[in-house]
């Protein structure tokens, strides 16, 4: 049973090595911008225009205490837009990544707590790259260096 183990065990680092973890990153980055940017984009018109169903489903929908909805629906609605493009470009990934974490954890607290189930992998996409940052292909590297990440 042991050896059996010990084969898969040796598949599996050798499956491992073949996955560089840029690209983990990459797809992190890639996953979580488009699930964002395209729920922002839902909230406007235009460009950037934050329209009256927005605006009325943050009063209702998606209150969340402490926060009046319309500034809710302002900075959500701009979060939405500018954390995905600095993800796609991987740029101040991680900081780009702990504030969608953020937002998450915000939208499973107050808005929709039935939800986890999709939340959760959000969160870890987004733990791996607040761990690991935005990898190889980012403008991360190209700024601190190879030798940092």
């Amino acid at each position: 049973m042991r050896t059996l183990l010990a084969k898969f065990e040796s598949l599996f680092e050798m499956i491992g090595q073949l996955i560089p973890a840029s690209l983990l990153g990459l797809i992190a980055r890639l996953v979580i911008a488009y699930t964002f940017f395209s729920s922002g984009r839902t909230k406007v018109s235009g460009i950037l225009e934050v329209t009256d169903t927005t605006l009325y489903l943050f009063k209702k929908e998606y209150a969340v205490p402490l926060i009046p909805p319309e500034f809710a629906a302002y900075m959500a609605t701009y979060a939405e837009h500018f954390f995905p493009i600095l993800l796609v470009l991987g740029l101040f990934t991680r900081f780009a990544a702990l504030s969608l974490l953020m937002m998450t954890l915000v939208i499973q607290l107050f808005v929709y707590p039935d939800a986890w189930n999709v939340h959760m992998w959000w969160a870890i996409a987004m733990l791996y790259l607040i761990k690991h940052g935005a990898g190889r292909a980012s403008l991360d590297y190209l700024i601190r260096g190879s030798n940092r990440q």
